[in-house]
């Protein structure tokens, strides 16, 4: 898994690469968790390069949404291929997540608020 973050247009943007799994679940919620303690309150998960989530991946969106929502923020999940928007689906997640096709679509809808 790499992980990358960057802010653009007061929208922080953390871009998930190949895994999200029980091996490094902690990485990507430490990084989440970094943002989160820089003031940020309007994030994008960005997965447009990401090829698998496990249910340890699924937990770290979770927490992610509930810090943002205690931070009074959005965040909108971006770029899911079809093997990880069934994953969501599954689960039931995506009745409560809010999603964009791609990251520039969801940091365009996050500015714009």
């Amino acid at each position: 898994m790499e992980l990358k973050s960057a802010v653009k247009d007061g929208v922080a943007v953390l871009s998930i690469e190949g895994r999200l799994d029980g091996q490094n679940a902690s990485e990507a919620e430490a990084a989440f968790v970094r943002l989160a303690g820089e003031g940020h309150t309007r994030y994008v998960l960005d997965f447009s390069a990401l090829q698998y989530i496990s249910s340890a991946g699924l937990r770290v969106v979770l927490v992610a949404a509930k810090k943002t929502k205690a931070l009074k923020g959005s965040l909108i999940c971006a770029g899911m291929s079809e093997a990880v928007r069934e994953v969501f689906e599954m689960s039931g997640l995506l009745g409560i997540l809010e999603t964009a096709d791609t990251a520039a679509q969801a940091t365009a809808a996050l500015a714009a608020r």
